[in-house]
């Protein structure tokens, strides 16, 4: 069992930057890979961006590569998503995500999920 806590979201304009971070519990957060999804209004729930538990590869939407960086801290149970050069298209509601098994882009195949942050990007 894994809980996780996102914080650092809120209101930014177009071309800004936010950094998200999310807390774990637990003492096997470095077996966990982990990820970030997104929910806009009446929209399906989409990854971002993942990393693998040693923090060695990560995974990006097509839609954020090159402005979005995921990173983790194993010491420090936690993982970060920096986001820049933010569009109005970015605003949702961001999930941190956790897994020790396969994963796809799916989010069902996710097996914990945060309680979700809102990001509100303003043109």
């Amino acid at each position: 069992q894994v809980q996780l806590i996102e914080s650092g979201g809120g209101l930014v304009q177009a071309g800004g930057s936010l950094r998200l971070s999310c807390a774990a519990s637990g003492r096997t957060f470095s077996s966990y890979d982990m990820g970030w999804f997104r929910q806009a209004p009446g929209e399906e729930r989409e990854i971002v961006a993942a990393i693998t538990r040693s923090g060695s590869s990560t995974y990006f939407a097509d839609f954020v590569k090159g402005r979005f960086t995921i990173s983790r801290d194993n010491t420090k149970n936690t993982v970060s998503l920096q986001m820049d050069s933010l569009k109005p298209e970015d605003t949702a509601v961001y999930y941190c995500v956790a897994d020790d098994r396969l994963w796809t882009e799916r989010p069902s195949s996710w097996r914990y999920w945060g309680q979700g942050t809102q990001v509100t990007v303003s043109s």
